[in-house]
């Protein structure tokens, strides 16, 4: 068993404050979270681009972009992969909101998007598919562990009332 991975697992939950990140996006930008101050924004973790599923939640979150910005509410995407990689994927998919890069999973971790998670009913580290709403105040308003990739932003909208 690794040692690495403490076993009070950080999990945000709603009332909690948003953990800060400035991190580097697929315009090689430095994008931070404070840069959303007082606006609400959807910050969703996802294990690597251009794979099927992750594929799927980001351009369910690409068509429903317009409804969610329309409703005051932007989105980042956090994934471990290069800022080069996620350019492609940007590329490919016609992505138009921010994809950004943490390598070494540390924002991932904060966040407690990263960490043991069950693959094929093995237990193994990894990226945990999490999505969270920022509030206004910097507060998480929702915060969503193991989502699926597939209906996950219809299910965001609903519970949101977009």
């Amino acid at each position: 068993m690794s040692t690495d991975i403490p076993h009070d697992k950080v999990r945000l939950s709603e009332g909690d404050t948003a953990p800060s990140f400035t991190l580097t996006d697929d315009h090689n930008n430095t994008v931070s979270l404070s840069d959303y101050a007082g606006k609400r924004v959807i910050v969703y973790f996802y294990p690597r681009a251009d794979t099927p599923g992750c594929t799927k939640e980001a351009c369910d979150f690409r068509d429903n972009l317009a409804q969610l910005n329309g409703s005051g509410i932007d989105v980042i995407a956090i994934s471990p992969d290069k800022p080069e990689k996620l350019a492609a994927f940007r590329d490919k998919y016609e992505l138009t909101f921010p994809l950004l890069s943490d390598p070494d999973k540390t924002v991932m971790q904060e966040w407690g998007a990263f960490g043991e998670k069950k693959n094929y009913g093995k237990v193994v580290q990894g990226v945990i598919r999490s999505t969270f709403l920022v509030d206004t105040d910097g507060t998480i308003a929702l915060a969503q562990y193991n989502v699926k990739a597939t209906g996950h932003v219809a299910r965001i909208i609903t519970e949101l009332d977009v």
